[in-house]
């Protein structure tokens, strides 16, 4: 017999749920509960009177919600259980290039791609963006630097955060990283170098090499204000590009604060390297805090790169570049090099979240924090002689391991049904082989039993003397 959550209960956590139509954000509702994790999988929910007379709301409306999550694999029926929690087969477990894209069976769980699912109002941003989308219907659809409305969006939004832009700055693009590709195409020539933070976000490590890039690492400190390594780097290389993610940097986590980030940008003036700098988490500080200036405040040559994908969902391809006035020729030709503009239904999606989306970024870092403290605890539990950082915002926990060499806690892993990037996927010249990424974007009872799984992982490796390293130094991450 499955366990039960109570209708009151439901109640309680859907709170004030979208009621036009009322079955829609009932079904809607229930269905962030459990893809969040506070309605488990495998909890059988009340019955339709039960939860009708806990939300007064028809009896029809609870049983057109409960059909509706029941076509999309929300909800299964069982004999003599009810109506029970559970997740899609094809649920989004995507991997970057680390895995090739495709479906996951049901007892795997995947910690490679750091996205998260979905949060409540994606879906309604997106039924209002097809009402829309009509009055579009007698153009062309070709919009290559993007909708008016949403390079307005994303200017605004840079306006709000105290660094003045003109609509006509910004591109949008198909995503965080079409922007690197974008950025990489208008700057660099084969052969010339780019610095990279290492670790750092690996897709971005292959689209730089495929530019014909020299790439060359800098390490990231632990010290959020030491600046040394990479100012250090940047006068002895003087590369033509620089790749930085100063806001909770993927995969460590590492925010750069602002007597920093003027530090950097003073080094890359003087050795005239322009900086595509990589804002894709700026929107998920964890504790509150402050953010710091856009970095682009302290160096106005900076290229910065954005997205929506890590604040509301993966599948929302839409991105955008700011690009410096006198560079936008350069980027405009760049652009129509790889592709002619992003779908209008995604732009508009955009537009909408863009305008009125702070809701569902509150409720996104709620979400993230409490996955955050679960997975630490786990980490705690199962693998006390690992050394996580604790991010204060981002998606990432960067683990350091004492003994063993990632790739093989890897390899082990796999046979306990978890999938885990190396150390060695986040290095641009190689290395990081006793370090692994846990992305903290899946529900905290998820993320407990994969670390789990993961400590049984690692046993087994440190167990098999071909694999231990002795008397292995303390490496900055």
């Amino acid at each position: 017999m499955p366990r039960l959550i109570s209708a009151p209960r439901i109640a309680t956590l859907l709170g004030d749920f979208d009621r036009s139509p009322a079955y829609r954000g009932l079904a809607e509702g229930l269905r962030v509960l459990i893809t969040d994790g506070r309605v488990p999988v495998g909890v059988r929910l009340p019955s339709e009177r039960d939860l009708t007379d806990a939300l007064e709301v028809s009896r029809t409306t609870v049983t057109r919600a409960y059909a509706q999550l029941r076509d999309h694999g929300f909800l299964v029926s069982r004999q003599g259980s009810g109506s029970v929690a559970s997740l899609p087969d094809s649920r989004g477990h995507r991997g970057d290039h680390l895995l090739p894209p495709g479906c996951l069976p049901k007892d795997k769980i995947d910690l490679t791609c750091a996205a998260p699912v979905p949060g409540p109002g994606v879906l309604a941003a997106y039924e209002r963006a097809v009402a829309e989308l009509p009055a579009y219907l007698g153009g062309t659809g070709y919009y290559p630097s993007g909708m008016s409305t949403l390079r307005e969006a994303v200017a605004a939004s840079y306006d709000a955060r105290g660094l003045a832009t003109s609509p006509e700055q910004i591109m949008i693009v198909p995503g965080a990283l079409a922007g690197v590709a974008i950025a990489a195409r208008a700057l660099l020539s084969p052969g010339d170098r780019v610095v990279t933070e290492s670790p750092t976000y690996p897709n971005a490590i292959a689209t730089l090499a495929h530019s014909g890039a020299r790439l060359v690492g800098v390490d990231v400190p632990r010290d959020e204000t030491d600046t040394e390594p990479l100012v250090t780097t940047l006068r002895q290389v003087v590369p033509r590009v620089a790749y930085l993610i100063p806001d909770f940097h993927n995969p460590t986590g590492s925010l750069m604060l602002d007597p920093a980030r003027a530090a950097v940008a003073r080094a890359l003036v003087r050795t005239r390297t322009t900086a595509i700098v990589d804002e894709s988490m700026v929107s998920l500080p964890l504790e509150g805090q402050r953010m710091p200036a856009p970095f682009a405040t302290y160096a106005p040559d900076v290229v910065s790169v954005g997205s929506m994908s890590k604040s509301f969902w993966g599948g929302l391809r839409t991105g955008w570049i700011r690009v410096p006035a006198e560079r936008l020729d350069a980027f405009v030709r760049a652009r129509l090099s790889l592709d002619l503009g992003v779908p209008l239904l995604e732009q508009l999606v955009a537009t909408e979240l863009l305008r009125d989306g702070e809701d569902l970024l509150a409720h996104r870092r709620e979400q993230l924090r409490t996955s955050r403290d679960a997975a630490l605890a786990a980490v705690a539990e199962h693998l006390p002689d690992w050394r996580p950082t604790r991010p204060t915002g981002g998606l990432n926990l960067w683990c350091e391991l004492p003994q063993a060499l990632s790739t093989a806690v890897v390899s082990r892993a796999e046979g306990h049904d978890v999938l885990l990037a190396s150390g060695p996927s986040f290095a641009p010249e190689g290395g990081l082989d006793r370090f692994v990424r846990i992305p903290y974007t899946q529900p905290g009872h998820v993320l407990s039993d994969a670390i789990r799984r993961l400590g049984l992982a690692w046993r087994d490796t440190v167990a098999d003397p071909r694999f231990v390293v002795r008397n292995a130094p303390t490496l900055v991450a």
